[in-house]
């Protein structure tokens, strides 16, 4: 099955994620390498490496960069998004996840769950459209893409 097995983010340049971030940062990671669906779709027809992967996640030229290799190191392919179609989501769902934040500090649960849900439903939407853009390029489960969609969002808004 394909599938990643390491993933580094190239977060040089940026600033500090906040402890909030950091975790989410570390939870997406985790949860994306104990079970991820990736594979690569064939390009003008050619077979293409069946993986496991690695991958590196950047922001190169104002585009999102999948850099895939092989397990071995071999370079497996990379492809390039335009960061356009995320920026509202990712701002809304930032939005939303400050508002998560300071609402499990003050909050009564039926508040909390409120927000979590509207949270969700946002970072359902990222997930969407990430599976859309990657149409073409890879095929993810819809895990795989919330899990990618909170890594992009690390990296979109530098921490």
């Amino acid at each position: 099955m394909s599938r990643i097995v390491e993933i580094s983010l190239d977060d040089k340049g940026l600033p500090a994620p906040t402890p909030e971030i950091a975790q989410e940062r570390q939870v997406a990671i985790f949860d994306l390498l104990e079970g991820n669906t990736f594979a690569l779709a064939k390009r003008d027809g050619k077979a293409v490496h069946p993986g496991p992967y690695r991958m590196e996640l950047a922001i190169r030229d104002q585009r999102l960069a999948f850099e895939m290799s092989a397990e071995n190191g071999d370079p497996a392919g990379a492809f390039y998004l335009s960061l356009g179609p995320f920026r509202q989501v990712v701002k809304d769902y930032f939005q939303i996840c400050e508002s998560y934040f300071e609402a499990v500090k003050t909050l009564p649960p039926s508040q909390i769950e409120t927000i979590d849900m509207a949270r969700r439903g946002i970072h359902n939407e990222g997930a969407r459209i990430l599976q859309e853009r990657l149409e073409g390029k890879a095929e993810v489960d819809d895990d795989t893409a919330r899990r990618l969609f909170t890594l992009i969002c690390v990296l979109h808004f530098g921490g």
